[in-house]
């Protein structure tokens, strides 16, 4: 059984057998599976008019739970985004009355970002339906092949440093 990125490995193995390992192979596979997934997604955010990375902003808030509210750079962080891509998307999402900017009483320095009503509901419809097609995209796949290949990649992760906020 072979899949697209073998095809790839192999073209690299033939012309340049050195950087035809491994690393190849975990990051082709990594980004593959990421834009199935994506794809899955991007097309039920279609329905709700939204854009990968205006559903990324709703949903990291609409997770970080009541009052459904981070700072700018919290976002950005969480999302892997520039200080100027963050802002551009929470201008169109201001825009759109998902999000509410303020600034912060404690630190005048600082604002936050917090979900209207509308935004929590658009958010969780948007959420749901996400998941919904990422779980009928996997359904193919064994559950038990899916767990063991969260928990590897989860090895592979921590190994790298990545940690939770």
């Amino acid at each position: 059984m072979k899949d697209l990125v073998d095809g790839i490995v192999e073209a690299w193995r033939a012309e340049l057998p050195e950087v035809a390992g491994v690393e190849l192979e975990l990051s082709k596979r990594a980004v593959r599976i990421g834009a199935l997934l994506t794809e899955a997604t991007e097309r039920q955010l279609a329905r709700f008019k939204l854009t990968k990375a205006e559903y990324d902003v709703l949903a990291v808030l609409r997770a970080s739970g009541r009052p459904y509210r981070l700072r700018p750079t919290d976002l950005a962080a969480r999302l892997f985004l520039s200080s100027g891509g963050t802002s551009n998307v929470l201008r169109r999402l201001t825009e759109a009355k998902l999000i509410k900017r303020g600034s912060d009483e404690t630190d005048a320095r600082s604002s936050w970002v917090q979900l209207t009503a509308h935004g929590v509901q658009t958010a969780e419809a948007a959420v749901v339906a996400s998941n919904e097609a990422q779980r009928q995209l996997l359904s193919s796949v064994p559950p038990e092949t899916v767990e063991a290949a969260v928990g590897v990649l989860r090895e592979v992760l921590v190994a790298l440093g990545d940690r939770p906020f």
